[in-house]
């Protein structure tokens, strides 16, 4: 499919042209920014983030939900002090996570572990009170846990696999027999009876998480049924547990697609579950979600330089000097990326042209129309990369990773420095 670019109507993104032409992003010119900091560059916008927080807070006071932001999605440590002054709690999945928020200064007791294969480390930091919940994935984990607890003790939550599979890409689904996350309804029980003879291990909540980038409503609210379902049984087993969790994957709008209206859909999430447990006969619910892309992907641009252009018969291929190892998405699973012009040349669509990254792999990025002036040195940007490009970034080809610099207002930052060569080589003997 080809995309054509609506280059004039930046606004969502936070955005707009200069008089010249060239793309401004938070209020400072791309070409400062790229002369400043080098390409290729990740671009945070306070001011879009600062309206998505907003956006989601709102929604969830009017619902009473409890709101986390996945750390998987964006992670670094002034963003880490960033969500420490909001209200959010933070979802983190690794030691190199938990490291990065508390370095950032995030309260133990906002933090939710999460993972699907933790290790003897990663258990251990819940026990010692680093995190305030641990997110519990499987029985085998339950049990380790359990076996290690040694006086230790942390609030934990059962992430149940509930069988829902959300209309979306098969390598970001979360639920059904096609994946390998959450407990099985078999394995359910089981846990019960194992945090029932083991002291130190209240059952917190129910979790769980159908996938990611969904648009429609209905599984969603299916999976809140689904949950609270788990809740009951939990409370018929004789556990009192005191939140279920939604988790997130509420898609970020490409290719014409709609948002989804977080108000309306927060509030038909709380109307279902109070339902729900008036029905089952169970207390009062503490509601939780989890969004990760859905807080962060408008707020990222990332910045390239052309590199090269060819032809090969009808085809155009425009290089830039990144791609796979910054973004991996577009070849992983066709992640879309708006493509924008960001250097002052003509910003109507004219020929054909494919933008590929310059590892070794095809590494095609998107099918768009560019100018046909375009030349090496322009820079061109990518909308909506600030979720799973720079937290998947690799040393493929011994790139170094990108820099990562806030913008707002007029102003700019740095965030994460640039890695050089020495970072590239500092382990190897």
């Amino acid at each position: 499919m080809i995309e054509t670019a609506d280059w004039k109507n930046l606004t969502a993104y936070g955005q707009r042209r200069d008089v010249d032409g060239t793309l401004v992003i938070g209020g400072t010119r791309a070409d400062e920014l790229a002369r400043r900091y080098g390409t290729p560059l990740l671009v945070v916008d306070r001011d879009v983030l600062d309206e998505t927080v907003h956006l989601f807070t709102n929604a969830a006071q009017a619902a009473r939900i409890e709101v986390a932001y996945a750390g998987k999605a964006l992670l670094f440590t002034d963003l880490a002090r960033y969500f420490a002054r909001t209200t959010f709690a933070l979802d983190v999945c690794s030691l190199g996570e938990l490291h990065t928020a508390e370095r950032g200064s995030f309260p133990a007791d906002r933090m939710h572990l999460h993972g699907c294969g933790k290790t003897d480390e990663e258990l251990e930091a819940a026990l010692a009170g680093r995190v305030g919940v641990i997110i519990v994935d499987n029985l085998f984990e339950l049990e380790r846990l359990a076996s290690m607890r040694r006086g230790g003790t942390c609030k934990v939550v059962l992430r149940v696999n509930v069988g829902i599979e959300a209309h979306t890409h098969d390598y970001v689904r979360t639920a059904g027999e096609n994946t390998k996350f959450g407990l099985s309804e078999a394995d359910f029980a089981q846990a019960l009876a194992l945090l029932r003879r083991t002291e130190g291990l209240p059952l917190f909540g129910i979790h769980s998480h159908i996938g990611s980038q969904i648009f429609e409503a209905a599984p969603l609210l299916e999976n809140v049924d689904a949950t609270i379902g788990y809740v009951a049984r939990a409370v018929r087993a004789g556990f009192a547990p005191q939140l279920a969790i939604f988790g997130g994957g509420f898609g970020v709008a490409e290719r014409g697609a709609e948002d989804l209206d977080l108000r309306a859909l927060f509030l038909e999430m709380r109307r279902r579950a109070d339902a729900a447990t008036r029905e089952l006969g169970i207390g009062p619910l503490r509601l939780g979600v989890e969004p990760g892309r859905a807080m962060i992907a408008r707020a990222g641009t990332s910045l390239y330089r052309v590199v090269a252009t060819k032809h090969f018969g009808a085809r155009r291929f425009v290089v830039i000097d990144g791609g796979l190892a910054d973004n991996p998405r577009p070849a992983l699973y066709g992640a879309f990326h708006q493509p924008v012009v960001a250097s002052s040349k003509a910003v109507e669509p004219a020929t054909q042209a494919t933008i590929c990254g310059r590892s070794c792999e095809n590494d095609e990025m998107v099918e768009t129309h560019l100018p046909r002036d375009l030349a090496c040195g322009d820079l061109l940007a990518l909308t909506t990369t600030g979720a799973y490009t720079f937290s998947m970034a690799s040393n493929y080809n011994r790139f170094a990773r990108p820099a990562v610099v806030w913008v707002g207002g007029g102003s700019h930052s740095l965030a994460v420095a640039r890695e050089t060569l020495d970072d590239i080589t500092r382990r190897d003997s």
